[in-house]
């Protein structure tokens, strides 16, 4: 048995979003492609705190009301595993924190995807990914992805993970905002804007995923969509203008990430995005923008302690 591993998870842009009605078991069944960036968390798991117990600790900016109780995806991932695979729960969990608290890129997601990763080396259970990834289901539907890493398809909750083919690397531009969004906020508002309406089955769009097989990221750019971007957008209308922003400053496509508010621009190369960063940083519509790239790896050890 390990004593402790550092595991690093990437934060996710949702290139496709499609949201089909709410059912009756208060669930929206969805179609959508991720992509993990270049925006990560490092997730410290650790066999036996001195008070015994699950014990976590959080560090980064924007973190200060982050549970570290039972309500964190985290402490759930830790209790799932032990229950699940009969080992020892006296764990301490160091989560740090760079992706966006409540942005849209399923940071505490992929801090329970750490955890699991991360239980899985410490006692050398030999998990396949498969295996973590139905852990994942049951804690949270973005955790399975988190795992998963690169480009994937995801359906029914987002839960049910198909590796999408695809080619080349793609530039991203964040612009990042202060305060979070509410995930069931933002999926109430989308129910409240839509009500009345006749909404179809969410579905994959073809003319994306020809965008990724063929590594064009121009028309890949012009097949963005989020169908909670509007919702996003309503609670939050600053979004609107960052988005006209960057798409007047030459993104290749924009649209908020997932629930929002984290806001991702396209660009051509990383000299675009650099170009980019500098534009809606002198625009000041925004104050914090980075660059990443993507895809990247899902949950992996990187250090043993």
């Amino acid at each position: 048995m390990n004593t402790g591993v550092v595991v690093r998870v990437p934060g996710k842009i949702n290139l496709q979003l499609s949201v089909g009605p709410l059912e009756k078991t208060g669930f929206h069944e969805v179609a959508t492609v991720f992509q993990a960036v270049s925006l990560f968390d490092d997730v410290i798991v650790k066999s036996g705190p001195p008070n015994g117990g699950i014990e976590i600790k959080i560090s980064g900016e924007n973190t200060d009301h982050i549970p570290v109780n039972q309500n964190n995806l985290a402490y759930k991932a830790a209790e799932l595993m032990a229950k699940k695979y009969k080992v020892s729960a006296d764990l301490a969990i160091h989560l740090k924190k760079n992706i966006p608290v409540a942005g849209g890129m399923a940071g505490g997601s992929a801090n329970a995807a750490g955890v699991i990763v991360g239980i899985d080396a410490i006692y050398n259970l030999g998990l396949k990914r498969d295996d973590m990834e139905k852990v994942g289901r049951e804690i949270g539907s973005d955790v399975p992805f988190a795992i998963s890493g690169g480009i994937a398809i995801g359906t029914g909750k987002g839960d049910q993970i198909t590796p999408a083919l695809s080619r080349g690397n793609y530039h991203w531009v964040l612009a990042l905002s202060a305060s979070g969004l509410s995930t069931p906020a933002v999926y109430n508002e989308c129910d409240r804007l839509r009500e009345g309406m006749s909404i179809i089955a969410p579905s994959v769009s073809e003319p994306l995923m020809q965008a990724l097989r063929s590594g064009d990221a121009k028309e890949l750019g012009k097949t963005l969509s989020n169908d909670l971007q509007a919702a996003a957008c309503s609670l939050r209308p600053a979004l609107r203008l960052i988005l006209d922003v960057g798409m007047d400053y030459g993104a290749l496509g924009g649209l908020v990430s997932g629930s929002g508010p984290t806001v991702a621009f396209l660009a051509e190369d990383e000299e675009h995005s650099l170009d980019l960063i500098v534009a809606l940083k002198t625009s000041g519509v925004v104050g914090n923008v980075l660059h990443v790239g993507g895809p990247v790896h899902g949950a992996r050890v990187i250090e043993t302690l």
